[in-house]
């Protein structure tokens, strides 16, 4: 079977997850932490368990093999639910992100052990003063990467970045990421841009640059515009499962029929303890290997 790792549409063969009860622990550590991480609120220790528990089954029924982070209280907080910011894949193997958020640096390790037991290469690490995280790297298709600069992900992450892939991109568009809420808030490249399809990505416009929406377009991708009112709920943030096949979180409705209205399927899980309460949707949540060629 003709798979890569280089794209963010094509239908998912594997994936890293961190269930939530290995992430969050138990409701004392939940009560300890979720404050100085910026989350909303605490999270529901044993209801965060029963969504997750939802949310693998969705992968599950789609054949799709899953690999699970492992408990580690000594190393990681509640943010390692969140397993793409950890490492950026590519053709070449992993690279282990150097995380812009301070309680969340022992999770590149973490993740590294995992990939080093599946038998992935790793590259390399961001190190230094650079920083980086997954959240802010979109494949826009299998040579073209795009890269939020932002507060997680800086200039010295995005050089080093670039030379650890080498030639497994032609093209590295730097995408200025606006202040927003702040230093304090998680705003990544893919709060405002899920790719849908190879000509098809969901995007919140009023936060893009104009250039790269601009850039977008140019390339024959189709823009569907989520609404303002359904993006601090975080409509933008979808992922494909396959090409026009995708998980959202539950409660965009308008989203939701935008997105069926040019022809993709969408499953919504339940995920106020696992998604809004750390502002971490399903994209956030999973960390796709392999995936088919298009």
């Amino acid at each position: 079977m003709n798979t890569t790792v280089q794209s963010e549409v094509g239908a998912i063969k594997s994936l890293v997850l961190k269930h939530s009860r290995d992430a969050f622990l138990s409701q004392d550590v939940v009560n300890v932490q979720w404050q100085t991480l910026n989350y909303e609120a605490p999270p529901d220790f044993d209801l965060a368990v029963s969504e997750y528990e939802d949310f693998v089954a969705l992968f599950e029924q789609l054949g799709i093999e899953i690999h699970y982070l492992p408990k580690s209280p000594a190393k990681t907080c509640l943010d390692s639910i969140y397993v793409r910011d950890a490492a950026i894949v590519c053709d070449r193997g992993a690279i282990l992100c150097n995380m812009g958020k301070v309680a969340r640096s022992g999770e590149p390790k973490e993740q590294g052990a995992l990939f080093e037991e599946l038998g992935i290469p790793i590259v390399g690490s961001i190190g230094g003063n650079g920083s980086i995280e997954g959240g802010d790297v979109v494949w826009i298709n299998e040579r073209t990467l795009a890269v939020g600069r932002g507060y997680r992900t800086n200039d010295e992450g995005i050089r080093q970045l670039r030379e650890l892939l080498g030639d497994c991109v032609d093209d590295l568009i730097v995408v200025p990421l606006p202040h927003w809420q702040g230093p304090s808030d998680v705003f990544h490249l893919m709060s405002i841009l899920s790719p849908i399809d190879s000509n098809l990505a969901l995007v919140y416009s009023p936060l893009m640059p104009v250039f790269f929406r601009e850039m977008l377009l140019d390339r024959g991708i189709e823009l569907v515009e989520v609404p303002e009112h359904e993006f601090p709920t975080m409509g933008a943030n979808v992922l494909a499962v396959a090409p026009r096949v995708c998980v959202v979180l539950a409660g965009n409705p308008a989203t939701e029929r935008r997105l069926e209205d040019r022809g993709v399927k969408v499953v919504a899980y339940r995920g106020d303890e696992i998604s809004r309460r750390g502002a971490g949707g399903p994209t956030c949540l999973t960390r796709p290997l392999d995936r088919i060629r298009k």
